[in-house]
């Protein structure tokens, strides 16, 4: 008797528990869960730390408990690490982060990288784009100098008034490379003009940074360097001046792409969906880097300021010849 008794409450309390889920159902969207503690994700890039540090302290604190763990280097040093790693068993980056379309497309070719990309991605011009790879940032290589030596074209660093001209290394700089690739196939440069601006003196040294940081310094009157390193020392007090020469600043993107060996990481997938958001775009953008995403606050570019884009197909296809015939231009 006391057994039949038992029955309907044990059926009252499991219907009770039915409701008390219900109810909880029907509340607001639960916020997304943290991150278990020790969850991590490696980062292999060759941006700025300006730029890449508040993108990674943004990224963890919306996501508790995760961790991106960094590995930057300029892109032939990058280059260097991903072949280390392919040759001591495999690829230990999540996400690469890289600077210009060639670096990546040579990933890509290895199969490093790919097979995923975010669902929210067409806001972001198709320039940008591949089947595997999305550009997250713009690199903007532009003149900078001496006050009062502006250059009207690319052609005008040629001559004897803005010797000696700084000219960062293509197999370092994944920007020096875009712009050597864009100089070869226009109409009026090609090689000639490397060859022009080392006839006058020109020096090659590493980095956009350090065309900044020499032009600033007074060891050269002009140089070639990104827009984003060239105005930030403009902010700190630089004595230098930039310039949007004709036919323009030419625009190298940086692609981001997931390691095929982390296909089934989320927090990586996260990462790269953070990268492309307005809200990560405008991180970037906040730091002094140029965002894919239109409608994002971008830093400073000139009014009218002209902009061209490299053929990326077309240098990939000559880009080793391209790289040795500088060589005996610019070699060391």
């Amino acid at each position: 008797m006391l057994r039949h008794m038992r029955l309907p409450g044990r059926r009252l309390l499991w219907l009770a528990l039915g409701l008390v889920l219900v109810v909880a159902g029907c509340g607001s969207e639960a916020p997304r869960p943290a991150a278990p503690q020790g969850e991590s994700i490696t980062l292999y890039t060759c941006v700025n730390d300006t730029t890449v540090q508040p993108v990674i302290k943004a990224f963890q604190s919306a996501h508790p408990g995760s961790e991106v763990k960094l590995f930057r280097a300029p892109t032939g040093e990058l280059n260097a690490r991903v072949a280390s790693d392919v040759r001591s068993g495999g690829l230990k980056a999540d996400v690469i982060w890289a600077c210009d379309p060639l670096t990546m497309r040579g990933y890509l070719d290895q199969q490093l990288v790919g097979g995923w990309l975010p669902a929210e991605i067409d806001g972001v011009p198709e320039q940008f784009r591949t089947a595997d790879s999305i550009g997250v940032a713009v690199l903007y290589l532009v003149a900078v100098h001496a006050k009062g030596l502006a250059p009207k074209t690319w052609s005008d660093l040629t001559g004897s008034g803005y010797a000696p001209v700084a000219v960062p290394d293509p197999a370092v700089a994944a920007s020096a490379l875009g712009a050597l690739g864009y100089f070869s196939q226009a109409d009026g440069y090609g090689l000639d003009f490397y060859r022009k601006l080392q006839q006058q003196g020109g020096k090659q040294v590493s980095t956009p940074d350090n065309v900044t940081t020499g032009v600033a310094q007074g060891q050269y009157r002009a140089g070639l360097t990104i827009a984003n390193s060239a105005y930030l020392a403009q902010q700190k007090g630089s004595p230098i001046e930039v310039t949007w020469p004709k036919p323009g600043a030419i625009a190298i993107y940086g692609p981001v792409a997931l390691s095929r060996q982390s296909a089934d990481s989320t927090l990586a997938k996260d990462f790269i969906s953070y990268l492309v958001s307005k809200g990560g775009q405008q991180v970037m953008a906040d730091a002094g880097s140029y965002p894919t995403l239109p409608g994002v606050s971008e830093p400073k570019i000139p009014s009218g300021a002209p902009v061209v884009y490299p053929d990326w197909d077309r240098i990939a296809s000559t880009k080793d010849t391209l790289l040795k015939d500088y060589q005996t231009i610019f070699g060391t």
